[in-house]
This record gives structure tokens, C-alpha cells and sequence, in this order.
């Protein structure tokens, strides 16, 4: 039997992990085996820039982690695994792992599965948030479109009244 040092130890780190998963709006299981390292590194840089945070876990104390936080990931929790999380865009860690994969013509590193809002997602749900735009540029395309129909409004306006004036708009006349 461990002696109590190392169980207090490996308790913290579940405890950790618990409460990054229950603070994050997102948490990524991805399985990171045949990437190089420089590759690693490329891809941890691309994840500080998203502000996701991105740790290698260990499987029997991420599973515990897991259940702690009231979710079950057993069955995706083997072989090699690493943890990306964040507290902001709900879809970054997705979509970072999914820019890398096409980017360096991966086949090895994949998703295994994860958590985005309150709701367990499988893999190729995750994939598939992989290929949105970022919480900001929906937001952009949004409100693009709700000032299309003003925008073109006072452009019909504006050249009713240059109609009016004469033909020649205000500025260009000065």
C-alpha cells in the first residue's frame, strides 16, 4: 500500500483537476501519441494563444477527477491523454486540435472526447465544433447581418437624396 504522503499527493492532484473541470466552459480529452516534439511545442503555443490551458494527465487520476466533477469518461481515459481546458471560448480547444490535425497531416493525434458547457460530448461532435469560427467571429457575422438591412437602408436614402440634390453627393463637392 502507498504510504499516506503519495496518496496526499495524488488526492491534491485530483482535487486539481476536479476543479478545473468544474470552472471550465470546455474541457478536451485528446490522445497526443506520434506527434514530435517541436510538434508538441507548435501545439501548446497555438493553445496558450486561445487561452486554453493544456496539461498531459494521468488516466486513473483524471478519472477520478472526472466522477468527482459528476461526469464519466472511463472509457475514453486510456493510452495517452492530455487535458485541454478553458475558462473562455467554449470551442477553442476543439478547434485548435482540429486546425493542427489538418495543418500537419496528422492521422495520430485526435479527440477522444469532452465536456463544452455542462454537456459530454463525443469525438466527432468535438470534431465538428472543430470547424467553427470562433465564438467572436459568429458573434461579428451576427451583428454583420443585422446591419445589413440599416446599412443598405441609408444607402437608398442617401441616394434618393442625391437624386433630389442634383446628382452629385454632398462630399463630392467639396
Amino acid at each position: 500500500m502507498p504510504n499516506a504522503k503519495v496518496l496526499e499527493s495524488k488526492k491534491a492532484v485530483v482535487d486539481a483537476l476536479t476543479g478545473k473541470i468544474q470552472e471550465a466552459t470546455s474541457v478536451v480529452f485528446v490522445d497526443y501519441k506520434g506527434i514530435s516534439v517541436a510538434q508538441d511545442t507548435d501545439l501548446r503555443k497555438q493553445f496558450r494563444e486561445a487561452g486554453v490551458e493544456y496539461t498531459v494527465v494521468k488516466n486513473t487520476l483524471t478519472n477520478f477527477a472526472t466522477k468527482n466533477a459528476g461526469y464519466d469518461f472511463s472509457e475514453v481515459l486510456n493510452g495517452t491523454t492530455a487535458m485541454a481546458s478553458t475558462t473562455g471560448d467554449p470551442i477553442a480547444p476543439a478547434r485548435v486540435v482540429c486546425e493542427f490535425v489538418k495543418k500537419n497531416k496528422l492521422k495520430t493525434l485526435s479527440i477522444k472526447g469532452g465536456i463544452v458547457e455542462g454537456s459530454v460530448l463525443s469525438a466527432d461532435q468535438l470534431n465538428g465544433f472543430g470547424e467553427l469560427p470562433s465564438k467572436n467571429a459568429l458573434v461579428a457575422s451576427v451583428l454583420g447581418t443585422f446591419l445589413a438591412p440599416i446599412s443598405s437602408l441609408a444607402f437608398v436614402l442617401d441616394q434618393i437624396r442625391i437624386q433630389k440634390d442634383g446628382g452629385a453627393p454632398a462630399d463630392a463637392e467639396a
